[in-house]
């Protein structure tokens, strides 16, 4: 028999908004979260009688409704709704299966339109942004959300990164509104961002607040001391080589515009990593595109960061831990200290991480609900 998730509440608001529509006990509850690409959120809920079949119908509006889960006077996830797929059984019962996404997600769903809308795109019609890069990232925020119909009351800080950009956005490229974000985070230099939920304590109001750091997002003063033998449940310790380079070629476009004349598409001119061929590893080239770039000198910072983070073998651990008071949605960015002593690890390990992704597993029939937690090396 299904149970209504342990301490689980799912709150679901219009989007632009944030009116409260109505909330439901849900089963099967399933979300992750991350820095650095969207969470998700998967859920049922059962519809017994017509009265909250009802209910559900009026709420349950894909694309304009968000859903915050709360546990207990806490926020644990919010995003938007995107799918709901009501379906009966062969035994006369009803339910409705959702799925959403992190409010990032919204951002694929936006796009920088050309300049003959700006009337109704916000105040920037294409150009270049110049200042620090925090600043450039609220600019791109506020220039999506201020287009008619377009602030769903993603709000940020006036923090700073202490590295300044130029960055030109064609808006005839039609570029995703994640897509910019992410393309100006990813330069050398750059930094992280996500949309981070949580309830103001002072007003007690539902905050989606654009969280920005450089050169990533870190939370706590202090490392959080994880064993096994003990609190960790479980662990996978990977190497993954299959992505490494020490040799990257960033591609752009042609910065010709003679329809008559050959057009060669720009690339960048970063050497290979010498020390790493010095040292024995073989050549590992990796290359990347880049629409609507054509000046090499920002490819080369492109590269550059790339082949910064391509350089060694990506490790992807994640451990598994029962949840409880240490384990909240604001471990995302927390350092880890992490000791495991096993026949793998005879002579033990005492190796720092940091929390990147958190996914939450309802409880099973004799199973504890359970988060395993994404790490990476810090």
């Amino acid at each position: 028999m299904t149970t209504p998730a342990d301490g689980y509440r799912a709150v679901f608001c219009d989007l632009r908004s944030d009116q409260v529509m109505d909330a439901f006990s849900l089963t099967e509850v399933q979300f992750d979260d991350y820095i650095g690409k969207t969470g998700s959120l998967t859920a049922t809920l059962p519809l017994p009688d017509a009265a909250l079949a009802a209910r559900a119908r009026a709420a349950l509006l894909p694309g304009r409704t968000a859903v915050w889960l709360e546990r207990g006077a806490e926020i644990w996830w919010g995003g938007v709704l995107w799918t709901s797929t009501p379906s009966g059984d062969e035994r006369g019962r009803t339910q409705v299966q959702i799925q959403a996404g992190t409010f990032d997600s919204y951002l694929d769903h936006r796009i920088f339109l050309p300049s003959q809308d700006r009337a109704d795109i916000g105040t920037f019609d294409g150009g270049t942004f110049e200042g620090d890069q925090f600043d450039i990232a609220r600019r791109l925020i506020d220039n999506l959300q201020q287009a008619r119909g377009g602030d769903i009351g993603i709000v940020y800080g006036t923090e700073v990164s202490g590295v300044r950009r130029s960055r030109k956005v064609d808006l005839t490229e039609l570029s995703r509104g994640r897509e910019l974000l992410d393309s100006l985070a990813g330069m050398e230099d750059g930094f992280e961002w996500r949309v981070h939920c949580y309830r103001d304590p002072g007003t007690g109001r539902r905050v989606k607040l654009l969280q920005l750091g450089h050169p990533v997002i870190t939370v706590g003063q202090t490392d959080i001391v994880l064993d096994r033998p003990g609190p960790v449940l479980a662990y996978s310790l990977p190497e993954d080589a299959t992505l490494q380079a020490n040799f990257w070629i960033a591609r752009g476009e042609s910065p010709n515009r003679n329809q008559t004349a050959k057009s060669v598409p720009s690339v960048s001119t970063v050497p290979p990593d010498e020390s790493d061929l010095k040292a024995g590893w073989p050549r590992l080239d990796g290359s990347s595109d880049h629409s609507a770039v054509t000046d090499v000198k920002v490819l080369n910072e492109l590269a550059r960061a790339q082949l910064a983070r391509a350089r060694r073998p990506q490790t992807i651990p994640e451990i598994t831990l029962r949840v409880d008071g240490r384990v909240t949605p604001a471990l995302l960015g927390a350092g880890i200290r992490l000791r495991v002593h096993d026949l793998w690890h005879a002579e033990g390990t005492n190796d720092r991480y940091r929390v990147v992704g958190l996914a939450v597993t309802p409880p099973a029939r004799g199973q504890y609900e359970t988060a395993k937690l994404y790490l990476e090396r810090f």
